[in-house]
C-alpha cells in the first residue's frame, strides 16, 4: 500500500507538470513578446524545470531496498580524540539532515569517547526513500582542521567511518535462528535517567556465525532495546548478504571493484579554508557549517545525478 501511494504521487506530480507545460505554451503563443508576460513564463519554466529534476532523481531510486527506512553506524578511525570528535559532529550532522527532510530520526546507541565526542553511534532514519538517499554516504569521512585538543593548536586530520545499511520490514528476507544468537544484558552506560543506569536494559545481541555484534542502549524498556537490536542485526545480515552477492556478480564479469566502506568519499576542510568536496562526483561546498548543519543535499543529489548517468569508462 504505501508503495502504491508513491506511484499515485508520482502520477499526480507528472500529470501537474504536463498541464503546466501545455499552459506555458498556450501562455508562450499569446504572449506577443510582452517583457511582463516573458518574465512570468521564465519563472513558471524555472519552477517545471525543477519539478523535472526531482523526478529524474526518483528514477535513481529503483533498488529492491531503496525504500526502505536507514540505519547508519558511525565509527571513529584514525586521528585519536579528534576523530572521536568527529564521529560526534558526523552523527549530529545525519540527525540534523533528517529532520529538515521531515524524517524522524534516533540515535539508537552510541559509545562516548576517552576524552570528547563518541567512538561509535547508531542512528535509525525513518522516512520515504531514506535507504536510497543516504545508500552514497557509506564509506570514509575525512576531516581537517585546528584540533582543539591540541595545546599547539596545530592542524590535525581526522577520519570516520559510516556505514548505511537497509532496515528489512520482511523477516523472512534473512533466516535468522535463535540458537544463532547469543544474548547478553547489561547496564546502559550513557545518560537516561536513575532508571535506565540502575537495571540491565541495554541489550547485547552476538550473531555466533558471523561474529556480528549489535548493541542497543536508548529504551527505558529492555523489551524495546532487545526488539531494535533484532532489527540492527537483521539489517545487518542483509548488508552481509547483498555485498556477498555483489562481489559474486564482480567475479562472474571479470571485473574488480573497490570496497565501498574503507574508501574515502568526501573531504571536510575547516582550515585553512572552508570547503567541503565530494571526491567521487566533485561536488564543493564553500560553507563547511552549513553541510555539518545536515545541508547534505548537494551531495545526495549530485550522487544520485551520477546513478543515473554514470561516467564512461574507458575501454
Amino acid at each position: 500500500m504505501r508503495r502504491l501511494g508513491e506511484l499515485k504521487s508520482d502520477l499526480e506530480t507528472w500529470d501537474k507538470i504536463t498541464q503546466a507545460s501545455d499552459d506555458l505554451t498556450v501562455l508562450l503563443e499569446m504572449s506577443n513578446e510582452d517583457s511582463a508576460l516573458l518574465e512570468e513564463i521564465e519563472s513558471e519554466l524555472d519552477a517545471i524545470l525543477t519539478q523535472l529534476d526531482s523526478l529524474e532523481l526518483q528514477s535513481a531510486l529503483d533498488g529492491p531496498h531503496d525504500g526502505s527506512n536507514a540505519i547508519l553506524v558511525i565509527h571513529s578511525g584514525e586521528g585519536g580524540v579528534d576523530a572521536q570528535d568527529w564521529a560526534s559532529m558526523l552523527s549530529r550532522m545525519y540527525l540534523r539532515w533528517g529532520q529538515r527532510r521531515g524524517f524522524k530520526t534516533d540515535l539508537l546507541d552510541s559509545t562516548a569517547g576517552d576524552e570528547a565526542g563518541i567512538k561509535n553511534a547508531t542512528i535509525e532514519v525513518q522516512g520515504p526513500n531514506a535507504y536510497g538517499l543516504l545508500k552514497g554516504e557509506g564509506g570514509s569521512h575525512r576531516l581537517v582542521r585546528l584540533s582543539p585538543f591540541d595545546s599547539a593548536h596545530r592542524r590535525h586530520t581526522a577520519f570516520a567511518l559510516v556505514e548505511v545499511i537497509p532496515e528489512i520490514e520482511n523477516d523472512t528476507e534473512i533466516d535468522l535462528k535463535p540458537d544463532d544468537v547469543r544474548v547478553d544484558t547489561y547496564r546502559s552506560s550513557g545518560a537516561g535517567g536513575q532508571h535506565v543506569n540502575k537495571t540491565d536494559s541495554a541489550v547485547r545481541l552476538t550473531h555466533l556465525p558471523s561474529g556480528i555484534v549489535v548493541t542497543c542502549q536508548n529504551e527505558r524498556s529492555q523489551t524495546q532495546n532487545r526488539e531494535t537490536a533484532y532489527k540492527i542485526l537483521r539489517s545487518r545480515l542483509l548488508e552481509l548478504k547483498l555485498k556477498a552477492e555483489a562481489e559474486e556478480r564482480s567475479e562472474l564479469k571479470g571485473t574488480l571493484t573497490a570496497a565501498g566502506f574503507g574508501s574515502r568519499i568526501r573531504s571536510y576542510v575547516i582550515h585553512p579554508y572552508t570547503q567541503v568536496t565530494d571526491h567521487r562526483t566533485e561536488t564543493s561546498v564553500g560553507d563547511a557549517q552549513r553541510v555539518l548543519d545536515g545541508g547534505l543535499d548537494p551531495f545526495i543529489d549530485a550522487y544520485l545525478h551520477m546513478l543515473i548517468t554514470p561516467a564512461e569508462v574507458a575501454t
